[in-house]
């Protein structure tokens, strides 16, 4: 390990600031373009010492933990530009698919908005730390206040705390709370318990209900097994209330999903019938269906169990069918859309390859991908291009505020 004073030249696309060292690269996190820092660097790892010379787009990061807690990245970044960076990192990945595109205005998250979070639990002796991963290192950063998330989970975490408190009965425990806010309170999953010697005791369990209880939370499930439920957690999606199943995902940001479901909504006006596919609880079904019959899909029976049961709480929409079916090994066939106007795919990081390898060759008109990878994005554009589609737009979404992370939703049209 060596100290050094380095010039930033570039951000990566992990939000580490990249200097030259020796002829090589080092990473030096919490840095900016331009800046002249001195840096602690093992390999192509560097820790930050100093800022020697900052850059004009440095700001005061607003949370006390940031530094410590591995949650945040870029708190240290100036809004306007840190958005134009991620912005860049969508244009950079379809670049290398040698795809040009019209950019619409990128949602932005606000501080204070985001209604899911993992916190990683740790206990010593009577005291149960909650919080994140520190940077790098599997050591908790124990967390009071947490700028991204939704004031009402920020006020939970010492009932939260006090609902883990029972987790620990076997060493190997190490629960993760994930929570959700929801309209009718919080809904909570637990992992990380240790259950190959018979999980958690009567005692134990009963533990972790008064303490849901005394919490006032909505639901808290151990893997997805119910150990207290005061109320059905409920969250809205357009004109339906949909009970989300335990762990159910959900988009992190509920103004980033009304975004991007407005974005999409107004890319398949006018179509009458649209496949959503990898639909989870029908985030995107309910609020196309207000327009055109929907053909549901996704491989989690569960979510499409939820979907299900929703759509009594949503009269008149148009007709929505559901379908359990994992679109990676069974994919909706090209075949199986000739009676399709659109299609709309919302795959997981990996991408959806070999669905859209069935969009390419088959009649739709018209289809919008979201994503949370725009490397699989790209990849997976440069299929349905090749096939004659074109993409006219793309929105980007910062919904993981502070974060690399980038997603967005793209509009193909032949």
């Amino acid at each position: 390990m060596q100290t050094a004073d380095l010039t930033i030249a570039a951000l990566g696309a992990s939000g580490d600031g990249v200097a030259e060292l020796d002829g090589h690269p080092a990473y030096v996190p919490f840095t900016l373009v331009g800046e002249q820092v001195r840096a602690r660097v093992s390999g192509e790892r560097g820790e930050l010492e100093a800022v020697l010379q900052p850059s004009a787009h440095r700001v005061a990061p607003p949370c006390p933990h940031f530094g410590r807690c591995g949650g945040c990245a870029l708190q240290h970044f100036d809004p306007a530009p840190y958005l134009a960076w991620k912005v860049e990192q969508v244009r950079l990945a379809l670049g290398r698919e040698r795809i040009e595109t019209e950019f619409a205005t990128p949602f932005a998250a606000a501080p204070g908005s985001r209604r899911r979070l993992a916190l990683h639990a740790r206990k010593s002796g009577r005291h149960v730390t909650l919080g994140y991963k520190a940077r790098g290192t599997w050591d908790l950063v124990e967390i009071a206040v947490c700028a991204i998330a939704e004031p009402r989970l920020v006020a939970a975490l010492p009932a939260l705390a006090a609902c883990a408190s029972p987790l620990f009965e076997h060493a190997k425990s190490a629960p993760i709370l994930h929570v959700t806010s929801t309209l009718t309170g919080l809904d909570v999953d637990v992992s990380g318990v240790e259950a190959r010697r018979g999980g958690l005791s009567a005692d134990s369990r009963r533990r972790v209900a008064d303490a849901a209880q005394a919490g006032g939370l909505a639901r808290l499930t151990l893997a997805g097994e119910a150990l207290f439920q005061a109320r059905r957690p409920i969250v809205r999606f357009g004109a339906a209330s949909v009970a989300p199943p335990p762990g159910g995902f959900l988009q992190a940001v509920e103004a980033a999903e009304v975004a991007m479901a407005a974005f999409a909504c107004e890319a398949i006006q006018g179509a009458d019938r649209v496949a959503d596919l990898y639909c989870g609880s029908g985030a995107f079904s309910f609020r196309l269906a207000e327009t055109a019959s929907v053909l549901a899909i996704d491989g989690t029976a569960s979510a499409v169990e939820a979907l299900r049961q929703a759509i009594a709480t949503a009269p008149g929409l148009k007709q929505i069918t559901t379908e359990a079916r994992d679109l990676a090994r069974r994919p909706l066939l090209a075949m199986e859309m000739k009676r399709l106007d659109a299609v709309l795919f919302d795959p997981p990081r990996a991408g959806a390859l070999e669905q859209v390898r069935e969009i390419a060759p088959s009649k739709v008109s018209r289809a919008v991908g979201v994503s949370c990878n725009p490397a699989t994005f790209a990849r997976d554009a440069r299929v349905l291009v090749d096939a004659g589609f074109h993409l006219t737009r793309v929105l980007p979404v910062d919904q993981f505020l502070w974060s690399p992370h980038i997603e967005l939703v793209g509009v193909f049209e032949r």
